[in-house]
């Protein structure tokens, strides 16, 4: 199915083969749900027509749109600063990473993986 828009408390979705529109309590939601944007394809998980679950793809590239800036030359193994992505979620990147930037993102663990 593709994530439609949220109204409120409700998430929709589409039926991509019938176009049927299906409204998701965010009860139903997991957590990384928060790497979701608008029309990306999803999997709604159901049984015996009662939605229990929706899972994003196991990898998504969103942008940066909030972060301290990089420092060039900065190669200290591992270390990372928070960053904003589009879809509001709040994760951990490493300091050449700048705002703008196109990232690849492991929806499982919710760690970076790349630059996109």
């Amino acid at each position: 199915m593709q994530y439609l828009y949220q109204d409120g408390s409700l998430y929709y979705f589409m039926d991509i083969e019938s176009y049927e529109q299906e409204p998701i309590d965010e009860r139903n939601l997991d957590d990384n749900f928060k790497f979701v944007k608008e029309n990306m394809e999803v999997k709604v998980l159901s049984y015996k027509g009662a939605v229990f679950g929706v899972e994003p793809p196991n990898f998504v590239e969103l942008l940066i749109t909030e972060t301290d800036p990089g420092f060039k030359g900065d190669t200290a193994t591992n270390a990372t600063k928070p960053a904003v992505l589009e879809t509001g979620a709040k994760i951990r990147v490493p300091l050449f990473i700048d705002e703008g930037t196109l990232i690849r993102i492991d929806t499982r663990t919710g760690e970076y993986m790349e630059r996109a």
